[in-house]
């Protein structure tokens, strides 16, 4: 059965139209500068950073400066921010909007990582009203014409939903976007994501864009996810390791060509992903990777944990793996690159469906007594006072 091709739509988040609906997903270090200037050579969308510790901006560590630092091809500039505190986050968005640094700001209340949630951050947050309220409110007040957008679950477990009362009040402190991972911090990756929710948030919020995220692992989830849901545009997070080109495959499905026969003529078949072509790609980001870093040693073992995700399901053996997984030059990744079967065909099924390690659900780690109200009291005020820490996730 073929899947029918979606309408095409822009999304537009405040000032800024994008020529198709979709968006990287900030992913720990993974959404750096490199793999970022990589998808955008593929395919059209909004590309966002590794989230940023608020705290670690306003107090311009080095290593957080070097990451809000765009290359100048990357156009819009969009970087995503994670605090607890509503003066510091909003002292970060200042930093952000006085120096030129963003053209898109958004924040990040979907972390589900214990070290986060245990400290009343991330996915946990949110099931504070008047804290959320506070930080949104206070953040977009000082974004001013800058867009700034916030990225949620549908909260701490099935008995802990907060993304309707969230969604609501992050419209009403005045965002540009809202966007949804259809999963609560409970299920961290696990199972199906809920897309049922997404169409709940959709009825909800009204005004802005709503953001699909959850579960898209080609071009046809999207298109499948927006015309179930009616959001507005997809949110792509683990569906592109390995696979930057999928951010080609969305934009022609969902914008770009003026008509659905154009779409169709122009779209790529993933068949076509020749090994060649993926070991290409693969090469051009290790390539990224060592520009960004600025040291070749580094970027080629940066490049490292990528490996498996380029190469599931095509004839590249353990061996040759192995030695891309230790290889510290280009010029040792271009030896062993040129000993793979180029010519080897897309594999299919093989190649498909989940990336990343998906876990298993457990019982969110949380402040003492967090859950007794949604009201922020002393004990929960000394657990977010510690909870500003390096993590990334949601």
């Amino acid at each position: 059965m073929t899947t029918a091709l979606a309408p095409e739509r822009t999304l537009r988040i405040g000032p800024i139209a994008l020529d198709a609906p979709v968006v990287l997903a900030p992913m720990a270090g993974i959404t750096n500068t490199a793999f970022r200037r990589l998808c955008r050579e593929y395919g059209a969308g909004l590309y966002v950073s590794e989230m940023i510790t608020s705290r670690a901006l306003v107090e311009r560590n080095a290593t957080t400066m070097r990451l809000i630092t765009h290359h100048e091809s990357e156009t819009p500039r969009s970087i995503q921010l994670y605090g607890v505190d509503p003066a510091t986050v909003e002292g970060a968005v200042r930093v952000l909007v006085a120096e030129d640094r963003a053209d898109h700001i958004d924040l990040n209340f979907g972390c589900p990582v214990p070290k986060v949630t245990r400290k009343g951050g991330g996915a946990a947050l949110p099931w504070k009203l008047e804290l959320f309220r506070d930080i949104v409110t206070r953040a977009a007040r000082a974004a001013g014409d800058i867009p700034l957008t916030v990225k949620m679950r549908k909260g701490i477990d099935s008995d802990h939903l907060t993304y309707l009362d969230a969604g609501r009040i992050a419209e009403d402190a005045g965002v540009a976007a809202v966007a949804l991972h259809a999963r609560t911090a409970a299920e961290f990756y696990s199972g199906e994501a809920d897309w049922s929710a997404i169409a709940k948030l959709k009825e909800v919020v009204t005004s802005v864009p709503v953001l699909g995220n959850g579960d898209i692992w080609s071009a046809e989830d999207a298109v499948r996810m927006m015309a179930e849901t009616g959001c507005d545009g997809v949110v792509v997070g683990r569906g592109c390791l390995g696979r930057p080109w999928l951010f080609g495959d969305l934009a022609r499905e969902l914008g770009g060509a003026r008509s659905s026969s154009e779409r169709s003529e122009t779209k790529r078949a993933d068949v076509d992903a020749t090994l060649g072509f993926v070991a290409a790609a693969f090469r051009r980001h290790a390539e990224l990777l060592v520009e960004f870093f600025e040291d070749e040693d580094r970027g080629c073992r940066d490049i490292r944990k990528h490996v498996a995700w380029y190469f599931k399901g095509y004839p590249v053996g353990g061996e040759t793996r192995a030695r891309l997984a230790t290889a510290s030059s280009l010029a040792e990744i271009d030896d062993l690159l040129a000993t793979l079967e180029l010519d080897a065909p897309y594999p299919g099924a093989a190649a498909e469906g989940q990336r990343g390690r998906a876990g298993t659900p457990k019982r969110p780690a949380l402040p003492e007594g967090w859950l007794d109200s949604r009201e922020l009291g002393a004990e929960a005020s000394c657990a977010l006072a510690e909870a500003e820490l390096h993590h990334s996730g949601g």
